[in-house]
């Protein structure tokens, strides 16, 4: 049985202030051609459908499109609601297009049911699992000790029925415990949200969301797929994919994936102002581009980020990598100002957040200031 895992569409993000909905649009265009020629039996989407739990209008829009196009590919569609989703407007009608191939989950009321389908090896047991934390299980189970996300997972789970001898395929969003991180996930401090994998040992493949960055954890059985595009710019060295599952008999399990190519990418380009405004020297790099720029002058460049507009239209963040932002050096609160005039502190202040003493040319700056401020003032008086 041919399987696609898909994961965080995180319909309606923003990223740096610009909507990523055009490039979402363009990567489910990307992404239903693939299902398309792939012509898989299923496809699981496994949590944060939505960036907000409530979506924005275009961002439903966009959803209830892709759904409908999914539905005319002769595919069974199973959804589970994230922790960026809210599982009551998500499974919202559930039980009327549930005819149509498409299985949402509902909110967690402490039965799962599975959606099975057969192949030539027999039935597939598809348990949907919503995002879950321990408060959602325990009103449940209050007769559980349910003190963490394992054990959350661990009493739903155990209450599902399994059978271990047949195939099963678990659709879940959660942090399992290995997974590797990046700036655009909303996490817990420390461990707090953690699932120990032990949990989904009576599983064939665990289809995860939750994780942006593609991964296996422990083996190709458990699987987060990652987002299809780039939400910050630590997943510039990501290669965004959809996953294709071939499960077999039991037992059987391989793992492939198919590259994303988006509208535009998400990079970063490091160099001095002057390099990166020589056209000469950066012919041929993709303008188009999403970017982070990071600049490596020691001095602050005037106008920099709508200077550098001119030749990257679509960069996004503005950054510097020089003696003074590596400089670690901490504040003295100590400081005896009343022996110091405020041109001295200011020069001290200067020298300790830049890592290096004001120039000339800045010290009278300062001081013109300071004494068109001090003439101000003895006029107000």
């Amino acid at each position: 049985m041919k399987l696609i895992h898909l994961s965080d569409l995180h319909l309606g993000k923003r990223v740096n202030e610009i909507s990523m909905l055009e490039d979402q649009s363009y990567i489910l265009d990307q992404i239903l051609s693939i299902i398309q020629a792939e012509a898989p039996q299923a496809v699981l989407i496994a949590g944060d459908v939505y960036d907000k739990t409530v979506p924005s209008a275009e961002a439903v829009s966009l959803f209830d499109r892709f759904l409908f196009r999914l539905s005319r590919l002769d595919a069974q569609v199973m959804i589970v609601s994230g922790n960026h989703d809210s599982a009551e407007r998500l499974s919202f009608g559930s039980r009327l297009i549930d005819s149509a191939g498409i299985h949402l989950s509902p909110v967690y009321d402490g039965q799962i049911r599975p959606v099975v389908l057969t192949d030539e090896h027999g039935p597939v047991y598809f348990w949907l699992l919503p995002f879950l934390r321990p408060v959602h299980v325990r009103r449940f189970f209050p007769e559980e000790t349910i003190g963490s996300y394992t054990d959350a997972c661990r009493v739903a789970i155990g209450q599902m029925g399994i059978d271990p001898a047949a195939r099963n395929v678990l659709v879940a969003h959660q942090f399992v415990t290995g997974g590797a991180t990046c700036d655009s996930e909303e996490l817990s401090i420390g461990t707090a949200d953690n699932v120990d994998a032990q949990v989904f040992r009576d599983f064939d493949y665990v289809a995860l969301g939750h994780l942006h960055g593609p991964q296996n954890i422990g083996s190709e059985r458990l699987r987060y797929c990652g987002t299809p595009l780039k939400y910050s710019f630590s997943e510039c060295h990501h290669r965004k994919s959809v996953t294709i599952v071939d499960l077999g008999g039991k037992g059987q399990l391989n793992i492939r994936t198919k590259p994303l190519v988006p509208r535009r990418d998400l990079r970063q380009l490091r160099g001095s102002f002057d390099q990166l405004t020589d056209r000469r020297l950066f012919e041929g790099t993709a303008t188009g581009d999403y970017l982070q720029i990071i600049l490596t002058d020691e001095e602050e460049i005037p106008n920099a980020m709508a200077r550098l507009r001119q030749v990257y239209p679509h960069a996004l963040k503005l950054t510097y990598d020089n003696t003074r932002t590596r400089a670690d050096q901490a504040i003295d609160g100590a400081v005896e100002v009343e022996r110091k005039d405020p041109i001295e502190l200011f020069e001290e202040l200067y020298q300790q957040q830049n890592n290096q003493p004001m120039t000339r040319l800045q010290r009278d700056f300062v001081r013109d200031l300071f004494r068109s401020i001090q003439e101000d003032h003895v006029c107000d008086q």
